[in-house]
């Protein structure tokens, strides 16, 4: 695999230099490319303007110095990096401008002058110091440039969540939206209840008996703190009111009952306890996570909520508060965590089920997932919801991604990198004159299929990167042919790093088990 990488890697940089494309991932807004090269060497000189910029340029020399590039004399040639407030550009937009003398990185923001960083650190990688002389004027298409991890399916650490924290801010994306609560496990220690961790962490998806395993509040405020570092906000999702199996399982009070597969897959909708429970979970949530969101699921109710149409007590509190029926129920419940959210000073985000619920849009930014369900991306849109785009195809990490493979989930189809790279133009015409209520795209990885770091890896990558590209680029500026031509670059990047990925130059060579481990394991979805 490594031969044919190297074997795409000199028909890159050698069979098409016509193009005069970048090596850069994401690919940059604008180009130019003039003549000679800057040589970057252990003994440039890197300096900031003061503040923030000091800081960078201290990490950018430390990083330049591991490179393995020569040592010889830099002559007076400096990377200089300046915060410039009247750039006029995004927040997350830079201008790189390199000659043969001085490399210049600048930015409005602190966001932006990072990402100028990140992007040097890529082409000292991918042209081995010797910069091509350019001018780079860069910002993103979307704001929100998202990856999503459940570690409730399976868990994988620290050391992974900081290893894809480093990969995302290579690539420019700067949410990790972090799904810690669901049915096989509840992966946050909550001090006021001991119970969700001794109790609701053990198990998988899995194995139900297997050892609890969960993030301890220091290590989220670790994990919180270094993607800030790297200008990455951090999103919990703390399920409701279904996919609440784990925490119901630790406190079996609240739970709304359920039958089989689904006991205690729902909260209890009506008791004064259960919100009570979910207010004081919130607040240590909210000390833990700065941002402004707090996810809260709301999908897939109905799979559970089987009790709520037996139970006296709810059938009764559906009649006292005049909600005709289970669904009204369910929506009930949305709306009371909207306002107690709102109440603790953070807005909500939920799956695209919550556009029913007659939540505020002051109060919630929508997931829109249902990609069978273009209609509910538009509604969202015009009920005046700020919109993310998840749509399982193509953005969902656990579909198959080549027609060949076996493991993984389908729908009328799967998620090749093609798929991925040219979204999100099929639904740009949903978009018209709601372009401003569109936050931006992420990429969202369930791991019940997904047992172990090497599959993650290779259900990943390469894909995150077109991700990144479709959620940074602007349309006019991607070429699929080009993004595929450079490629190698990046599979070459992910080998040195110790890091598994899917070849799409190579699809035959892939990492699965010979049988699923458990027949759910391969999906016909309808």
């Amino acid at each position: 695999m490594r031969k044919m990488v190297l074997v795409l890697l000199f028909f890159t940089q050698f069979v098409y230099p016509v193009f005069s494309q970048v090596n850069l991932f994401p690919t940059p807004a604008k180009y130019s490319r003039g003549r000679g090269v800057f040589n970057l060497n252990k003994n440039t000189v890197v300096l900031g303007a003061g503040g923030y910029s000091d800081q960078l340029a201290s990490e950018l020399s430390e990083k330049i110095k591991s490179f393995g590039l020569s040592e010889n004399q830099s002559g007076g040639k400096q990377v200089r990096l300046e915060l410039k407030t009247d750039l006029g550009l995004k927040a997350d937009g830079y201008h790189l401008l390199v000659s043969p003398e001085e490399i210049l990185l600048e930015a409005s923001t602190e966001s932006g002058l990072f990402y100028a960083k990140e992007a040097l650190l890529q082409l000292a990688r991918f042209y081995k110091g010797a910069i091509p002389v350019s001018r780079i004027e860069d910002e993103p298409r979307y704001a929100w440039r998202g990856f999503m991890l459940d570690e409730s399916r399976h868990f994988f650490g620290k050391d992974k969540v900081k290893q894809y924290l480093d990969m995302m801010a290579s690539l420019r994306m700067n949410v990790f939206h972090w799904h810690l609560t669901d049915e096989p496990g509840w992966r946050i220690e909550i001090k006021r209840y001991p119970k969700l961790t001794t109790v609701g962490a053990t198990g998988n998806y899995h194995d139900p008996n297997a050892p609890a395993t969960f993030y301890t509040q220091e290590e989220i405020r670790e994990i919180v703190a270094y993607a800030a570092e790297r200008q990455i906000m951090v999103i919990p999702e703390f399920d409701m009111p279904g996919h609440a199996t784990a925490a119901c399982r630790a406190y079996p009070e609240i739970s709304g009952g359920g039958e089989g597969r689904w006991a205690n897959f729902t909260f209890h909708p009506c008791k004064e306890e259960t919100f009570e429970f979910i207010s004081h979970v919130l607040d240590e949530i909210i000390s833990l996570f700065p941002a402004p969101y707090i996810h809260i699921g709301g999908d897939e109710v109905h799979y559970g909520n089987q009790s709520w149409f037996t139970d006296p007590e709810i059938q009764q509190f559906i009649k006292d508060k005049d909600l005709k029926n289970e669904v009204g129920l369910e929506h009930y419940f949305i709306r009371r965590i909207a306002d107690l959210v709102a109440s603790k000073g953070k807005k909500v985000i939920g799956w695209d089920e919550i556009v029913d619920a007659g939540v505020s849009p002051s109060k919630a930014v929508v997931m829109w997932w249902r990609h069978d369900r273009r209609y509910q991306f538009a509604k969202a849109l015009e009920l005046g919801f700020d919109v993310i785009m998840t749509p399982r195809r193509p953005l969902y990490g656990d579909f198959v991604q080549y027609g060949s493979h076996r493991i993984g989930r389908l729908w009328g189809g799967y998620d090749p990198i093609e798929d991925i790279y040219q979204f999100p133009e099929p639904v740009v015409h949903l978009m018209k004159n709601y372009e401003d209520q569109v936050m931006g795209l992420q990429m969202s990885m369930w791991t019940e299929r997904i047992a172990d770091e090497k599959r993650l890896d290779y259900m990943v990558f390469p894909r995150l990167s077109a991700v990144a590209e479709s959620g940074w680029t602007p349309a006019k500026s991607k070429e699929y042919s080009l993004f595929m031509q450079k490629l190698p670059l990046f599979l070459e990047y992910l080998h040195d790093r110790n890091i598994y990925y899917f070849n799409p130059f190579d699809p035959d060579v892939r990492l699965e088990p010979a049988e699923p481990k458990r027949k759910e394991d391969v999906l016909q979805d309808g």
